[in-house]
């Protein structure tokens, strides 16, 4: 005798869907053997966390400890090696940026292609600052993030801090030779008498 699977399903369902449906009292185990009572559960503040997680970074981790004349804050968390990425290059980067006043972190992404040039003046010139493999937190004044001006979660005159890890970077040239020869037809091979 042959079972069909769509008879074989029915019977999994009738079986187990009473299973499901009875209630447990305190302490019970699915077998009705009383298990040994434990510690009450805990609840840390009984709330929701709201989504999307927006962690807060402590104080010490907010500061720098040098400054540029153009008044950007840095610390040299891990240094890098080799040359610095110039304005016209693009980087390939991993950061976190957060508000200097309360710790919330506003955005943050990882391998992250940055045109060096192309984002806000203090981040641009922190950037520059490091080579391959480098950490740097960068501590900067509204004057060279967003200024007055709100920026979706940021807020207008903030101070932001980010820390950023310089993972890669082209120069403009390079990324040119890599193009043309992206588009450069390719050549048949020669044939070998």
């Amino acid at each position: 005798m042959t079972i069909s699977r769509r008879a074989l399903r029915r019977f999994a369902i009738a079986i187990a869907l009473p299973a499901l449906t009875v209630p447990f009292s305190a302490g019970a185990t699915a077998q009705g053997v009383k298990a040994r009572p434990s510690a009450p559960p805990t609840a840390a503040n009984g709330g929701i966390i709201p989504l999307p997680l927006n962690p807060i970074v402590p104080p010490a981790q907010r500061a720098c400890t040098s400054r540029t004349p153009s008044g950007l804050g840095y610390t040299v968390l891990r240094p890098g090696t080799g040359a610095m990425p110039g304005a016209d290059a693009t980087a390939l980067v991993n950061y976190v940026g957060y508000l200097a006043a309360t710790g919330v972190v506003f955005d943050q992404a990882m391998q992250s292609v940055m045109p060096v040039g192309e984002v806000i003046p203090g981040f641009s010139q922190g950037l520059q600052m490091v080579g391959r493999g480098g950490i740097l937190r960068l501590c900067i004044p509204a004057a060279l993030g967003y200024g007055a001006q709100a920026s979706g979660p940021i807020p207008a005159n903030a101070d932001l801090v980010f820390q950023v890890e310089m993972l890669d970077f082209k120069t403009a040239a390079e990324i040119a030779e890599l193009r043309r020869a992206a588009a450069a037809p390719e050549k048949p091979a020669t044939p070998q008498p």
